[in-house]
């Protein structure tokens, strides 16, 4: 078991912060002095009006706020849920888990090619990682059956998905007959979408589906609203009412990312490989003949689309590791046709940080888990009230591509800065965070001491402001 090291504000017990996976053993820095409140300097709020949410909690006479919120991604995420749980009962607290909707690879990249809609693969990872694990065996076939895959083969899924309608297949088991029989209405309501979108020159392809994400979407479509599918599968699910799975954005519509390299090149999409440099978003590139066939496919992309979002990526896999050209510079959404958009966080995460005391980053892919949810409108503003004690990120034991390349890496302040840039990029953009402001935004740093994980300066640190403690 490696050492972890905690880089923190001296004497601040206001969250107690229980990582029982990591080491006892640990070392801790602070800020030598905590720059003033962004809220409160008009030069870096764009909105500097006092509200009833921006005002300090002693002129409302209200008790400090105890909620605690947690950016993450999926899988990776998952293994400290349980840690994650500690800490919520620790505290008493509500816990509300944040997700981006901007995957589009593997399953869900046929989902959205075929019925449109938000990237759902991480939530629904979450939703079913939350399944209490209490000896149930309902609940073990549950999360069993929300974890299924179909088989590869498009054929040979066909008919598994059959056997999945009408209630023959294996899986079933162990599920009492009216959540059955509600799960396998919502998955035949899908089946009939598939059925009304089929054209010739374009169908679902049911091969490597997951069963989760096919619920979600099904369940989606027959309520009209994201949330409220979160909410059947939660229910479905008995995923504890103090905890919370909320996406960055409720929306029924695909939402893409790109990413900018310090060499000037940009990169769309989170699908297999998303890291081609396409020489910028704004030259109109001859389309080769197989983007002409994939633009003559009637899909849900609107013609003229990107052929970068517009491909199914199911043999998706995120264990490609070729190195990137350059370091990723600055992360933005955009529009089918490649275009920058600003977009609003969904107003359930902001509810969750305007009544929380803690906000975890968790680990996972920086550009990819974490950035998304950060560069939305209204983060920023929220995430740098002083009413936030606890500003908590912590990094992976392994550094990936998306903060590379391997001959550059990224260092801790590396993640600091990013962080913070993507906070100052959801006040307004091109608004520059000083290094000096960075505290607003990440106030503790958790890390492994091995020699995988990314570089910690303590000098670097301590020219910052950061101090041993």
């Amino acid at each position: 078991m490696h050492d972890a090291s905690i880089v923190a504000p001296p004497g601040d017990n206001s969250t107690q912060l229980r990582f029982a996976d990591f080491d006892d053993s640990t070392q801790t820095l602070a800020p030598a002095s905590l720059p003033g409140s962004l809220s409160s300097g008009r030069e870096v709020v764009a909105d500097s009006h006092k509200t009833a949410s921006s005002l300090p909690q002693q002129q409302l006479n209200l008790p400090p706020p105890t909620g605690i919120v947690i950016f993450s991604g999926g899988s990776a995420a998952n293994t400290l849920v349980d840690v994650f749980e500690d800490v919520r009962q620790a505290n008493k607290a509500a816990l509300t888990y944040v997700l981006p909707i901007s995957d589009n690879g593997g399953s869900s990249s046929e989902i959205i090619r075929v019925f449109g809609g938000p990237g759902i693969g991480d939530v629904r990872s979450r939703l079913v990682r939350l399944i209490p694990d209490n000896g149930s065996a309902e609940n073990s076939a549950l999360k069993a059956l929300f974890n299924h895959r179909l088989v590869s083969d498009s054929v040979a899924a066909g008919h598994e998905w059959d056997k999945f309608l009408d209630g023959s297949h294996p899986a079933w088991l162990g599920i009492s007959t009216p959540k059955l029989q509600l799960i396998r209405s919502i998955l035949n309501s899908f089946n009939f979408e598939a059925i009304k979108r089929t054209r010739p020159s374009s169908r679902f392809d049911f091969g490597s589906a997951s069963l989760g994400n096919i619920f979600l979407t099904g369940a989606r479509l027959f309520t009209g609203s994201f949330e409220a599918a979160i909410y059947l599968l939660s229910s479905i699910c008995s995923v504890p009412a103090s905890v919370d799975v909320v996406p960055a954005l409720n929306t029924n519509f695909a939402h893409h990312i790109a990413a900018g390299l310090a060499d000037g090149s940009v990169i769309a999409g989170d699908d297999e490989d998303p890291l081609t440099p396409n020489n910028g978003m704004a030259p109109v590139q001859e389309e080769t003949a197989a983007h002409e066939e994939e633009a003559e496919a009637e899909d849900a992309n609107l013609p003229g689309s990107l052929p970068a979002l517009r491909k199914a990526a199911i043999a998706f896999s995120k264990e490609h590791e070729e190195d990137l050209p350059a370091r990723i510079q600055r992360l933005w959404y955009i529009n089918p046709y490649g275009q920058e958009i600003r977009i609003s966080a969904n107003p359930r995460v902001l509810d969750a940080l305007a009544g929380c005391g803690t906000v975890i980053f968790s680990i996972g892919s920086l550009f990819t888990s974490i950035i998304p949810s950060l560069v939305l409108k209204g983060v920023g503003h929220a995430l740098s009230r002083s009413d936030i004690r606890n500003k908590v990120l912590i990094l992976n034991a392994t550094v990936d591509r998306e903060v590379g390349p391997s001959s550059n890496p990224y260092t801790a302040v590396d993640f600091v800065r990013t962080v913070a840039e993507a906070c100052g990029q959801s006040m307004r953009p091109g608004l520059q965070i000083g290094d000096d402001l960075y505290s607003q935004f990440v106030t503790h740093l958790i890390y492994l001491d091995c020699p995988s994980s990314p570089k910690v300066d303590r000098q670097q640190l301590a020219s910052m402001g950061w101090l041993r403690h």
